[in-house]
């Protein structure tokens, strides 16, 4: 895996924000309203109201609607169409998306596949940078031998050592051969995980991959009562230890 992985998103410029991403094989209005469903139901009891709004523009000023960003508790949620069956999912989340808990809950209340995708470059030196990784897991819509996960891969930086990782059933495309390289980092590289997903009809790296003509974006955001420790941050504020 390169240190600098090439070909990111936006230039990766909208990281962390856009380093973990979300994927729902189903509409992004559909996904949007049964995720605000979810979540008004948790958090009536607080005070706090679900709100769906469509948004439109392109894929950075959807994204701004997602600033601030947030530390405790994360107040904005974006489902994005794409050109493919899925949908996308970003959250303000200060430290990045938390797309797993999320995709995987929604794909069995949905009754459809979900997806985590994780791509961060390694370029910690001393105190400053982010420990790299590529990530990749599929979820089904019943369970599975592990919660409803079928297909998790992945090469990351534990606190300085490379960890290679998988579980499920391997798709007929995959590079079995690659998971024995000698180098853990060249076991599961981004060039893979692009080539996988592309298998699965997905090109997530790519801007037009999203907002086809006429499909706007779905914003479900949280408002009334906020917890005592939240605090709210610019994406330029997070991206100051990189």
């Amino acid at each position: 895996m390169s240190e600098n992985m090439k070909g990111l998103l936006l230039e990766d410029r909208w990281a962390p924000v856009t380093s973990e991403l979300g994927f729902l094989e189903t509409d992004a209005e559909r996904a949007a309203r049964a995720f605000a469903a979810w979540q008004g139901g948790l958090l009536a009891p607080r005070g706090i109201a679900v709100g769906v709004s469509p948004i439109s523009g392109t894929l950075e000023q959807t994204l701004s609607t997602l600033l601030p960003l947030n530390n405790a508790e994360r107040r904005r949620h974006l489902f994005i169409p794409t050109r493919s069956p899925w949908m996308a999912y970003i959250d303000n989340g200060w430290q990045g998306t938390d797309a797993a808990s999320a995709m995987s809950y929604m794909a069995e209340t949905l009754g459809c596949r979900g997806m985590r995708v994780v791509a961060v470059p390694h370029t910690l030196r001393g105190d400053k940078g982010r420990y790299g990784a590529v990530m990749f897991e599929l979820y089904g819509p019943q369970p599975t031998h592990w919660l409803n996960y079928l297909r998790t891969l992945y090469v990351s930086n534990d606190g300085g050592r490379w960890v290679f990782g998988q579980s499920g059933e391997p798709f007929p495309f995959e590079k079995l051969e690659r998971y024995q390289a000698r180098k853990v980092r060249d076991r599961f590289t981004l060039d893979m995980m692009e080539e996988y997903l592309h298998h699965l009809g997905l090109s997530p790296f790519q801007e037009d991959f999203y907002l086809p003509p006429g499909a706007p974006a779905w914003l479900v955001e949280k408002t009334g009562p906020v917890v005592s420790a939240q605090k709210d941050y610019t994406l330029a504020q997070v991206r100051e230890d990189f």
